[in-house]
């Protein structure tokens, strides 16, 4: 059992999780620190609390008090957030796995230096 677990921090598996973890974390912390210094005042502006931003929109039944304000606030964090690794992230990834596949499929499969030009010989007078 121990074998297996220095085998998978030999790999290098943990470190590249640790610096996702790590880097994931700070981009969380910017992206909401950009959603409540700037994001949460516009909508206040627009929705008219321009005093407290998203933080003082709320509204009280009895005694209670429903901070309503905070849960749109995270919603646009979250959705800017989602937003901001997809378009950084994953489109960048599928695009380059789609070069990849692209290239794999137009090269011959190991063949001889013989087999490959007659390949690419008869893919030239296909066309």
């Amino acid at each position: 059992m121990l074998a297996g677990f220095k085998k998978f921090i030999a790999q290098g598996n943990v470190v590249d999780l640790a610096v996702g973890i790590v880097i994931g974390a700070a981009f969380g912390t910017l992206v909401s620190t950009f959603v409540k210094s700037l994001i949460d005042p516009l909508v206040g502006l627009i929705l008219g609390n321009s005093a407290n931003g998203l933080a003082g929109l709320n509204f009280t039944i009895g005694k209670q008090v429903f901070l309503y304000g905070q849960v749109i606030s995270a919603i646009i964090t979250f959705t800017a957030t989602a937003a901001a690794v997809y378009f950084a992230v994953v489109v960048p990834m599928n695009a380059m796995k789609e070069r990849r596949a692209a290239k794999l499929d137009g090269e011959p499969a190991d063949l001889s230096d013989n087999e490959k030009m007659i390949e690419l010989l008869e893919r030239i007078a296909a066309k």
